[in-house]
């Protein structure tokens, strides 16, 4: 592991959490810090509010006094995600939840959506949108969102969409640890609490994969020896 990516661990955090929660609260860091910055008062669309990446930006963003929709893939999922913060939840197989954040906002729309869904959410999510909105996409759950001409930004509201990824962001040194400072901080105050993984063996890492692959998990797992 290059050195460039290792930061200390604060004595409050121990190396399972920190397995279950780096890569998913440094995403959550840079999507509501650094992609769109989330401000109190804000209403936001949060795709899979009850996966890993999910709980934590639903419950950072309830602390930067954002107003949270969040949606969910089944009904067992729900009151995970009302959990971790949502203010409103929306099953997206059982509803249309463009339709139904156009009720909850009372046809404003949403400042920013997060979607780590993919082919499944898009294009609804930009009908999630107020004008000038931020589609912000990050993962592909669902199977890739399909080449889309940039024109349908124009009519949805003049609204603007990017694919950010966390390398990037942790190019700079000085990002690493500012980063990942700020994760420590949320979760140390606890503003953000990080669930115990799931845990499985190393010699079943198939079987993990096949869970996941299956959207069969919650939260985040750690293999161990």
């Amino acid at each position: 592991m290059p050195a460039h990516f290792l930061v200390h661990l604060p004595d409050t955090i121990d190396f399972e959490t920190a397995a279950a929660m780096m890569l998913k609260g440094l995403t959550a860091q840079y999507l509501l810090r650094r992609t769109f910055r989330v401000e109190a008062g804000q209403t936001i669309l949060m795709h899979a509010a009850a996966g890993g990446v999910g709980g934590i930006l639903t419950q950072w963003a309830k602390h930067l006094g954002a107003i949270v929709i969040g949606t969910v893939g089944s009904l067992e999922k729900i009151e995970l995600a009302r959990q971790n913060g949502c203010d409103h939840v929306i099953d997206y197989h059982r509803e249309d939840f463009a339709a139904r954040v156009k009720e909850i906002t009372r046809g404003e729309g949403c400042h920013v959506v997060y979607d780590g869904v993919g082919q499944a959410t898009f294009p609804a999510s930009l009908d999630c949108l107020r004008p000038f909105g931020y589609f912000v996409s990050f993962g592909v759950a669902s199977g890739p969102i399909p080449p889309f001409d940039i024109m349908l930004l124009a009519q949805k509201g003049s609204l603007f969409a990017t694919w950010p990824v966390l390398t990037l962001h942790l190019a700079q040194r000085e990002d690493v640890l500012s980063m990942s400072q700020d994760l420590f901080e949320v979760v140390a105050s606890g503003a953000v609490k990080i669930p115990a993984p799931a845990r499985m063996k190393l010699i079943e890492a198939a079987q993990a994969h096949r869970k996941l692959e299956a959207r069969q998990t919650t939260g985040a797992m750690v293999l161990l020896p």
